[in-house]
Parts: structure tokens; sequence; C-alpha cells
């Protein structure tokens, strides 16, 4: 299997992946840059954990760390439980690509899309010029990956990364990342109080893991820091760029089209639409080896260059539902009291509970499942 950038994290859908109505995204993120930290991402004594970091720090000189660098990463970090939890329940989601869809191009998301490239346009227009990318794939893959810098995640990336290669399930895999991370520290990049990512060790606006912000990151801005923490997407923007001018991107090549077209016709999902695709959706893949992130990532950028919507339409689900099906049942069942958390079409775990509160309440048994019958019993 090839190594993508994240090959070793979930690998279908971004870490900003998350719907109102189903409740989850993607393993990675937290949910927003600031603010307290759930009580199980903060740190808790392990004997066996600082036994570990004592015996990975007599061996970092080895790698180029110094004695400052490893006590400055290493200040006020400790195990976290939560990262082990999190990272043993990951679960790979599978979703329909109408509803992916339905999360990655959702209205919300594009109109965001639209808003942060009109405030960016001369910076990615920059970027394009420099590494060949269009601008609005970059900035849709900021829109999947961070909710366009909303939810960059607030986790300290030392904490995470040696909590991981401690516990050992993929403890190769981390501490390679926790060395990288330690010396994106000991460059001047970042300090160690603003070293901070997602629960698996994903930083900044477009989620670099650290051995790819290591490959990838470049200082766009000329500071002489390859900033991709700030508030100012500048960098982060840049580096997704090089990384997929790096990863094979042709310039003024469309990643593909609905419908027919040149290139490989790809049908994700059956009885719905095709795509015809080129050599840059397989650029894009190697960002997140997913045909549907692949398709997301087109389609929202295609959304937010002007384009519309898809064209062609998806069959009804297995319960027999289209999606203006499952978004009506979800605003009856809102509108009765039981909350889906939005009406979005794509039936996740917070509409799942809304149906099987309202199954119980007249006397059915409480299957969590939609059905045709279900929209029925709920009128009009």
């Amino acid at each position: 299997m090839t190594l993508t950038r994240r090959t070793a994290l979930l690998s279908m859908g971004a870490f900003g992946l998350a719907a109102c109505s189903t409740g989850v995204g993607p393993a990675a993120v937290a949910h927003s840059t600031g603010g307290a930290l759930p009580p199980d991402l903060r740190p808790a004594p392990n004997a066996a954990y600082d036994a570990w970091v004592r015996a990975f720090r007599a061996r970092a000189g080895a790698q180029g760390l110094s004695d400052a660098t490893l006590s400055a990463g290493f200040r006020g970090t400790g195990y976290l439980p939560g990262v082990v939890k999190r990272d043993r329940n990951q679960v790979e989601f599978s979703r329909t690509l109408e509803d992916y869809l339905s999360i990655a191009a959702s209205d919300e998301r594009v109109a965001k899309g639209r808003a942060a490239y009109a405030r960016h346009r001369a910076t990615l227009a920059a970027v394009e010029q420099r590494y060949g990318v269009a601008p609005e794939i970059v900035t849709a893959i900021w829109g999947l990956e961070s909710f366009f810098g909303e939810r960059r995640g607030n986790v300290p990336v030392v904490s995470a990364t040696s909590t991981l290669a401690f516990d050992g399930r993929r403890g190769a895999f981390f501490e390679k990342q926790l060395v990288a991370a330690l010396k994106i520290l000991q460059s001047g990049d970042v300090s160690a109080a603003n070293l901070k990512g997602s629960w698996a060790g994903a930083m900044g606006h477009t989620q670099f893991i650290p051995t790819s912000y290591q490959a990838f990151a470049v200082d766009f801005t000329g500071d002489g820091r390859r900033d991709i923490w700030s508030d100012d997407p500048t960098d982060s923007l840049a580096s997704t760029a090089a990384y997929l001018s790096r990863n094979g991107w042709t310039r003024g090549v469309r990643w593909g089209t609905e419908g027919a077209g040149p290139g490989r016709t790809i049908t994700p999902q059956p009885g719905g639409p095709s795509f015809s695709v080129t050599s840059n959706f397989n650029a894009i893949k190697r960002y997140n080896n997913s045909d549907s992130y692949a398709i997301g990532v087109g389609h929202l950028a295609d959304r937010i260059a002007g384009g519309g919507p898809l064209r062609g339409s998806f069959p009804p689900d297995r319960f027999g539902l289209t999606k203006d099906d499952r978004i009506a049942l979800q605003q009856r069942l809102t509108a009765r009291g039981f909350d889906t958390g939005g009406a979005d079409g794509v039936i996740g775990p917070k509409s799942q509970s809304a149906i099987s509160a309202y199954q119980t309440s007249i006397g059915q048994p409480a299957t969590g499942d939609p059905s045709v019958g279900l929209l029925r019993s709920l009128g009009g």
C-alpha cells in the first residue's frame, strides 16, 4: 500500500468532514481550534508512559534532537487516555457517495468556501502561479480538512504522538511522527505552546502529519517559518499546493467532470452519477487515498468556483428512501421534538437516536432505521 499523507489514519473521508445530523467525522480532528479539551484528552498519570518517555529521551539524541528541544517539547505534556480510546475505536465509515457529497459539498460548506476563496483570492492566485494548482482545489481541501480553519484541533502534538507511540499499536509510525514533531519545534517554525493539532497528530489548516510537514511544507510568506498553525492560512494553502505539485498535479488540467469526457470513467455508487477523471484525480488521492474524498474535493471545488449541483441523481437507499425523503423525515422528526441535529439527508447516529426515540413514543421497536412507513406516520 502506498503511504499517502495519512495512510495511517482513516483512509475514508476528511478530518473536518462532520455533518450536523451524523455527529461523526473521520477520527482525527478536535472540533475547534480553542477552548478546553475534554477530560480524556488531558494528561493523566501513567507510570509506564513516563518510563517510556525517559527511554525515548535517552535515545533521541541519535535522532539529532537536543536536550533543550526535548525539555521544551515535553514540558506540560503527558499521557492522553482519550487518544488511545479514539485510536482503538476508529471505524471505517461506509458511506454512500451521495451521503459523502451531502456533507462534503453541503450548502454551508459551499457558502463558506466561496467566502474564503474571495477573501484569499490574491494569495491563492500567487500560489497557483508558483505551483500550478487551481485555487478552488486548494480551497476545497482546506474546507474538507478543517472547515476553512475552524476545526484545526487543539491537542498538543507531542502528547498525542508520544501517547500513540507508547501504546504500541502503531508504535513505530507514531514514534517517527513524534521525532518529526520535535524536529519541527527545534527548527523554530512553531513554539512548543502552539504545536497543536488533532488527536492523531495532524496539524494546521490542511492537517499535515509531522513527516509530511517536513517533506512538503513551505514558507510562502517569507517570514522564515513554515507556519501552518497561524490564523493566517497562507503557508498552509501553499504547502497543500506544493504537496499536490510534487505528487503529480498537472497545471491547467481539471480533476475530472461529471458524465462522459476524456480520461477514466468511474461510477462509485451503483445507479448514481458517473465521473470522468484525469491524472489530477490521482494527485488528490495522494492527499487522501479515497475515491469519495477525491470526488468530494473536485465537486466542492467546482461549486466554490460557481458550478451547480450534480446533474445526475442517486437511487433510493436500502430503505427505499430518496435524499428528499430523508430530509423530510429529519424535518418532521425535529418538528415533533426529536432532535436530528439538522436536515441534510444523511442518517447518522443523531438521526438514528431521534428515530429510536420516536419509535418508542409510538410503541414500535426502537430500531433506529428509517423507512417509508415511518415517514408516512409522521405526516406532512
